[in-house]
């Protein structure tokens, strides 16, 4: 059997992998009913429709046909560096690493830091874009999760609220 599009048949196959690991991992776990839906209810039917889209991809993958195979390109080192960066950051910007005496910064300055990081995996980077989209970010998040939400985790610094 031929690949006839390597992009469609190996996306496919990654759909499949990480699909079936959330069914795997989600066996463990209490199903429940649609009606009482328990722990891993939403891990299974996540796993169970990755999989199912994974499948056709990659049938795709293997059906029709393109003009030059659809051939895999090289990683795009920079761009996974920077995001992998930018998620570390908001982590450990948030919660702080007390082990290493990194304070926690709170919501506001892990948003601002996961944006500017990220945003350096693009090809271009306006600072004053980059601002106008972490402050958004930041706004939105603060009136999703805190005010309407009322999850509580730091929003700001420690130092600054003591």
């Amino acid at each position: 059997m031929k690949i006839k599009s390597q992009k469609d048949f190996f996306s496919g196959l990654m759909f499949l992998a990480i699909g079936l690991a959330f069914a795997i991992g989600a066996i463990d776990y209490n199903i429940g009913t649609g009606a009482r839906m328990g722990p891993g209810y939403f891990p299974m039917i996540l796993g169970v429709l990755m999989s199912i889209l994974g499948i056709a991809i990659g049938a795709k993958g293997l059906i029709v046909e393109t003009p030059d195979g659809d051939k895999i390109g090289k990683w795009a080192w920079k761009q996974v560096f920077f995001i992998l960066a930018a998620n570390f950051a908001f982590g450990v910007l948030l919660v702080g690493v007390p082990a290493l005496g990194i304070p926690q910064f709170g919501l506001i300055v892990a948003i601002y830091g996961l944006v500017f990081i990220a945003s350096l995996a693009g090809y271009t980077f306006n600072v004053k874009e980059v601002a106008i989209l972490a402050t958004c970010l930041a706004v939105g998040s603060y009136v999703a999760f805190v005010w309407a939400l009322n999850l509580q985790f730091p929003v700001w610094p420690s130092f600054i609220t003591g």
